[in-house]
């Protein structure tokens, strides 16, 4: 339990086992998230993105399944692969803002929405050099799809900056933080006699 000032109760209470989650979220951060759930911003960002899901889905099933029938056997390929880039990207973003959501409705708590399976973290650097191939095949892949990629990458990239707004670093969480820094001081220090 905490006490009145937030701290944990029992110099250490509360340690955590390495590569395990650290509640580092606070009354005022617990508020600023429930805030921005409630917010225009989060509602506005929510049917953003999922109408990005289904727009690229009727695209995907749609006008793209006939686009990319067109396309010589190389440029099917980058095709397929764009489109898989582009929907894993989608399913990302809709997973975090359901989330979100679900928070926002009392589904669930702060501290299950924190935890790492549903944070996004910013795309590789392969992620990255893929796009280089798609810059040089832009004048072959449909403008729709290349639209939707330049699209969806901004949305990602801003959740991604929502993310670390409202939840800090995926690093912080497992075992930077101060609280388990004390704790393993209070561990190293426990051997000595009083």
């Amino acid at each position: 339990m905490n006490d009145s000032t937030g701290f944990s109760k029992g110099f250490g209470a509360g340690r955590t086992q390495p590569n395990t989650m650290v509640d580092t979220l606070g009354p005022q951060a617990e508020t600023r998230l429930k805030e921005f759930t409630a917010s225009e911003l989060f509602a506005k960002t929510f049917r953003e993105g999922m109408d990005m899901v289904e727009e690229t889905a009727a695209y995907l099933d749609g006008t793209g399944r006939q686009d990319s029938k067109m396309l010589a056997r190389n440029e099917a390929l980058i095709y397929a692969s764009q489109s898989m880039r582009l929907t894993t990207r989608l399913m990302q973003v809709a997973s975090w803002l359901l989330v979100q959501r679900a928070l926002k409705e009392g589904e669930m708590t702060g501290a299950e929405a924190r935890a790492e399976k549903y944070r996004l973290v910013p795309e590789r650097e392969t992620d990255t050099e893929n796009a280089k191939p798609l810059a040089q095949h832009a004048a072959i892949l449909p403008a729709l799809l290349l639209d939707l990629l330049a699209r969806s990458e901004k949305l990602y990239e801003r959740i991604v900056r929502l993310d670390r707004s409202l939840y800090g670093s995926i690093n912080a969480q497992h075992g930077n933080t101060v609280a388990d820094q004390i704790s393993r001081l209070e561990a190293a220090f426990s051997n000595f006699p009083s």
